[in-house]
């Protein structure tokens, strides 16, 4: 194909908004017939497509490093009611409208988790936002002292699962926690959570500070949702109030269904 034909192709890209790397893959492809050539461009576009939505989708994300279902253990982990690694790779938690609460000491695998399947959520096409907890209220509290609270929470309604990484590591802002409460609250049941904590949820007034409000966070999150235990050699978190308590919740969300 002439220099002429991949410079006309291309121009007839950009008028019918098609991506210009569509006049490569003409100069590139080959098919034995007409339609099986058009065919296999039309095919390579659209792949080429999805791969430049997945990498922005996850360039978007925030996610501190990148990791896949590969390079995690799933012996170290112990999952919950009708929760399972597969749940997890194939998105049937999304399809359930099931929060992911991950729980367990530092540096046994939460962060870690969380963000291979946020990845599995990019690569279906589904917009995450990886946060650390502490640092996403302070952000909130900043953006509220700058009247420009409503301009954050317009980009944060594009995404539709969001991240909170080591939830209770340290006390939190009291406007921040009140904000953080405020807009999970409005996003109960419309986008789904994931939350790491290594606190049982009897100690979550610790850093939110209001005892109704821990107590109002936990039966949103835990309303529908699958617990993932990460013991991390301490067999104490099987038996832990946690645990207990979540069972005692999936047991009364049963009965209301």
């Amino acid at each position: 194909m002439s220099t002429l034909y991949q410079e006309e192709i291309a121009r007839c890209c950009r008028q019918l908004r098609l991506s210009s790397i569509l006049a490569e893959y003409a100069v590139t492809t080959e098919g034995e017939t007409h339609e099986e050539y058009l065919y296999n461009v039309l095919s390579k576009t659209i792949d080429y497509r999805k791969s430049c939505r997945i990498s922005k989708l996850v360039s978007g994300a925030g996610f501190p490093k990148v990791y896949d279902f590969s390079q995690f253990r799933a012996d170290e982990v112990e999952f919950q009611g009708e929760c399972s690694m597969e749940n997890l790779k194939t998105l049937e938690f999304r399809q359930q409208g099931r929060n992911l609460i991950m729980y367990g000491g530092t540096g046994t695998g939460k962060t870690m988790l969380s963000i291979c399947t946020g990845i599995r959520l990019c690569e279906a096409g589904v917009p995450v936002r990886f946060f650390r907890t502490a640092a996403l209220i302070n952000q909130l509290s900043e953006q509220k002292a700058a009247g420009m609270l409503s301009r954050f929470f317009k980009k944060l309604n594009k995404t539709e699962v969001i991240i909170l990484d080591e939830f209770g590591y340290v006390p939190y802002d009291r406007t921040g926690s009140q904000i953080l409460f405020d807009y999970l609250s409005e996003i109960h049941e419309k986008k789904l959570v994931i939350l790491n904590t290594n606190l049982e949820f009897s100690r979550w007034v610790n850093v939110l500070y209001d005892e109704q409000m821990a107590s109002a966070m936990i039966g949103r999150l835990t309303h529908h949702c699958h617990l993932i235990l990460f013991p991390g050699g301490n067999n104490r978190l099987r038996e832990s109030s946690l645990n207990e308590t979540y069972h005692e919740i999936a047991a009364k969300s049963r009965k209301e269904d």
